[in-house]
């Protein structure tokens, strides 16, 4: 009897305890554990330790990645008739020695990676024990720095020498938390005959239909090498007929087969923003033996949709232009890091929140930074679902990786695994050999250190490109970010332009955020941006919430645990007085901050989407934060919008209308990123900030779809009388920029005087808002009101006599206007100008 494959989880009755190491009095036993789960999660459910995202609580809990932890359960097994059992471990966080029954059946180091261990012959029928022993991350990766040699990177603990996310090990942004722990799904498979071992589906667009390619590698059992199998394929979606949802039956050739579905309509799947997304579900299964039921099944969900990157030199240097079905797409992105420092916590759920909000922000890509993690199956099928686009980088960033053994076999056992596991979803646009280690080889004194030692070249321009040629061709893959096409590696030295050249390919643009003021990204005219950014504090209940400092001020103890960049509070600082006088009052200090990040944000997304088509995308540093943390992300560690997040929303907007200079004057550009044509009349006015008007111009404009027109503007437009007291404001009916000729601190702006009412609304509260003056970037803070409240809009400009409507969204009853109206609650700009 042919028994199929099931699979049986070992998610209960698991304990924990340290075996050895630094751990505290009071941990000599054992506490109950979660599987899936890790150290900190099952420590903080035993209320023994502290919350490590609240104060100091990093350094107090900074023991737990140097002790070494076992997790025990026991399980009972009966013979089932399969002709194998499989123990199979889909993440270990890291490095491990499993045992059952007390034999060594496996060992493991690395994160990125599934695990799968023949234990037929080491199971007894009753009771069984199984163990898995955790070695230190922090000692496992310096005793593996130690064997492969130090290599370089930017920060003490040497995450480059263990397969481990490297952004556990703390990072400019993040929390060191060296996690340890059975991090995904464990439990017994039984099968019998043969077993799907890999499974890679190819949808490909054909005209009006498109072609399903199913290839199927199977491992078999002892004995069954000759046994026939078969591979039955179905496809079901929009426009699929029933013979088509029959499918199609191939005989196996050895242990591979590839199956071909036809379909003679099938609807392409688009971006968001560019049209809808629908999705095709493709059934394989797995016959054989002496039974009806298949031996084995799985399914896929693909997309039809031809993606590119357009890399042919032009006149003006190599552009990187992304391509989907034909259409030129102007990339809107966000790099992403892990949502939680403790990841086992990220959920479908809190991804979906995460994906919604960067829709709201009309944002079309994520790139996967390459210091997190290959994400999970929820975050891809989110992104096909919603259209988001995603760009997912190999794991290695900012540092020399050696290409020696043991790291070199799993370098690439992980990536043919996730290349594989990742290859079939829609979303995916992009897959990148690592992030700034090209341009770290070059530029960041890495050379004259490595003295000779390898440092990732082999990964990046040789494996890396012929896995994915061998396991999904139809994936683009760039051998880093940033990167300059056509660079190459001649076994000595990198080839080609630099790898960030501007002028070709990707760019990663830092100096502002370093060493210079925000208004230089407007030196710059790159062909795209993969990194850029600017720091600001989070949302004030989220900072409250995590700090407990009496008082609370910029350098209060908890607020430099809670900031990890170098001399992250000196470059706030740098970055704001050249356009604000610097606060006294720790709130106001708090909001000048936010808004400078999103006035550094904003400014340099309008500038480098008034190049298009010369620059074709630009991704922010960053969308998300793991912990409460001052840092470059636009919604904060407690999932609260920061003004940043806003800033993004409104330079990503459909259609822009932006002030920027050219040719020594102004000029406003008009960008229409919608597939409808734009037509009106461009109204361009120079204006007092009494509301007077000084000047004006009106242009009729009709733009095409996907198009960026510039229009130069008059000198008397374009030139003040009084620089300090004088605004251009240029529009196209309710879209329209602004051009301040001379910066808030330098300027007239007074006291801004806004009216507020407020009004019962289904999810919230209506918030209508007239400005009886000029009023710069008006923002309500309304966390402070009510911690769940989210504004619909904000960074709102208006001249005297001008009035807004805001929804702002939160439980229960309607917002009083007194509350919204409070000076901490409504922020402007101009209460942080001199009077």
């Amino acid at each position: 009897m042919t028994t199929a494959l099931s699979f049986r989880p070992l998610d209960a009755g698991w304990t924990l305890r340290a075996a050895a190491g630094p751990a505290p009095e009071g941990f000599a036993g054992t506490v109950a554990a979660t599987v899936p789960g890790c150290v900190h999660t099952d420590l903080l459910a035993a209320d023994l330790i502290p919350d490590p995202f609240l104060d100091d609580n990093e350094s107090a809990l900074a023991w737990i990645g140097l002790v070494d932890w076992t997790y025990e359960t026991s399980f009972t097994w009966t013979p089932d008739g399969a002709d194998r059992t499989d123990l199979v471990f889909e993440g270990l966080d890291t490095v491990t020695t499993i045992l059952l029954n007390g034999s060594e059946i496996g060992a493991t180091a690395n994160q990125h990676r599934s695990y799968r261990f023949d234990v037929r012959d080491a199971l007894i029928e009753g009771d069984n024990d199984l163990v898995v022993r955790f070695r230190s991350p922090v000692k496992y990766a310096n005793e593996q720095s130690a064997a492969l040699g130090v290599r370089q990177r930017p920060y003490p603990l040497p995450y480059d020498a263990i397969r481990k996310s490297a952004c556990s090990f703390g990072w400019d942004w993040g929390i060191a938390t060296y996690t340890s722990g059975i991090v995904k799904p464990v439990g017994l498979e039984s099968w019998s005959v043969a077993r799907l071992a890999q499974t890679r589906v190819v949808a490909t667009p054909a005209g009006d239909g498109g072609t399903v390619t199913v290839d199927v590698e199977v491992e078999r059992a002892p004995g069954a090498a000759s046994v026939p199998l078969s591979v039955i394929a179905t496809v079901a979606g929009p426009g699929v007929t029933d013979q088509e949802l029959q499918g199609a039956t191939v005989e196996l050739d050895g242990d591979t087969a590839t199956v071909r579905l036809e379909l003679a309509a099938a609807e392409r799947w688009w971006p968001a923003g560019y049209g809808a997304q629908p999705l095709y579900v493709v059934d394989v299964r797995l016959q054989g033996g002496d039974g009806p039921d298949p031996l084995d099944a799985t399914h896929r969900v693909v997309g039809f949709r031809d993606v590119r990157w357009e890399t042919t030199p032009d006149e003006s240097g190599t552009p990187f232009t992304l391509v989907v079905n034909d259409q030129p797409v102007f990339v809107k992105g966000v790099n992403w890091i892990p949502d939680d420092a403790l990841t086992v916590r990220v959920t479908r759920d809190r991804l979906r929140r995460r994906f919604e909000q960067a829709l709201d922000a009309n944002l079309n890509l994520i790139r996967v930074w390459g210091g997190g993690l290959y994400e999970s199956d929820d975050f891809y099928e989110l992104a096909d679902e919603l259209g988001l686009l995603v760009w997912q980088d190999f794991l290695f960033a900012c540092a020399a990786y050696a290409e020696e053994e043991p790291l070199r076999s799993e370098v690439e056992a992980e990536a043919r695994e996730n290349i594989v596991r990742l290859g079939h979803h829609a979303s995916l646009v992009l897959l990148t050999g690592n992030n700034e280690n090209l341009w770290g080889y070059e530029d960041w004194g890495w050379k004259q250190r490595l003295d000779g030692k390898t440092w990732g070249a082999h990964y990046y321009y040789e494996l890396f490109p012929a896995l994915v040629a061998e396991l999904a061709p139809h994936v683009p893959y760039a051998p880093g970010s940033p990167f300059s096409p056509g660079m190459g590696w001649d076994g000595a030295a990198q080839t080609g332009s630099h790898p960030n050249d501007e002028q070709h390919g990707s760019v990663h643009l830092w100096e502002q955020w370093n060493r210079l003021d925000w208004t230089t990204y407007r030196d710059h005219k790159p062909r795209f941006v993969a990194e850029f950014g600017w720091q600001g504090p989070p949302a004030w209940s989220t900072l409250v919430r995590s700090i407990s400092d009496d008082p609370l001020t910029p350098e209060s103890p908890g607020m430099i645990v809670h900031q990890k960049a170098m001399e992250g509070n000196t470059k706030l600082t740098n970055g704001l007085i050249p356009h604000f006088r610097m606060p006294e009052a720790m709130e106001d200090w708090h909001w000048a901050m936010q808004l400078n990040q999103a006035l550094a944000v904003r400014t340099a997304l309008e500038h480098f989407r008034s190049w298009a088509p010369h620059t074709q995308g630009a991704i922010v540093w960053q969308l998300n934060d793991c912990w409460p943390v001052t840092s470059w992300a636009a919604i904060d560690g407690d999932e609260r919008p920061k003004p940043l997040y806003y800033g993004l929303k409104n330079a990503f907007a459909p259609r822009l209308v932006t002030v920027q200079p050219r040719d020594g004057g102004l000029a406003a550009v008009l960008v229409n990123d919608t597939a409808e044509a734009w037509e009106g009349e461009l109204l361009a006015r120079r204006v007092g900030f009494t509301g007077d008007e000084l000047a004006r111009v009106t242009t009729p404009v009709s733009l095409a779809p996907r198009e960026t027109i510039t229009v130069p503007l008059p000198a008397d437009v374009a030139t003040a009388g009084e620089a300090a007291s004088e605004l251009v404001v240029a529009g196209v009916d309710a879209v329209r920029g602004h051009w301040f000729f001379a910066e808030p601190r330098e300027s007239t702006l007074g006291a801004a005087q806004v009216e507020l009412r407020t009004e019962p609304a289904a999810d919230g509260t209506l918030v209508s808002l007239t400005a009886g003056s000029l009023v710069r970037d008006l923002t309500l803070l309304v966390e402070k009101v009510d911690p769940t409240a989210v504004a619909s809009d904000a960074l709102v400009t208006l001249l005297p006599g001008e009035s807004t409507t805001l929804l702002v969204r939160h439980d229960g009853d309607t917002l009083a206007a007194s509350a919204l109206s409070d000076p901490r609650v409504l922020r402007t700009a101009n209460e942080l100008v001199a009077s």
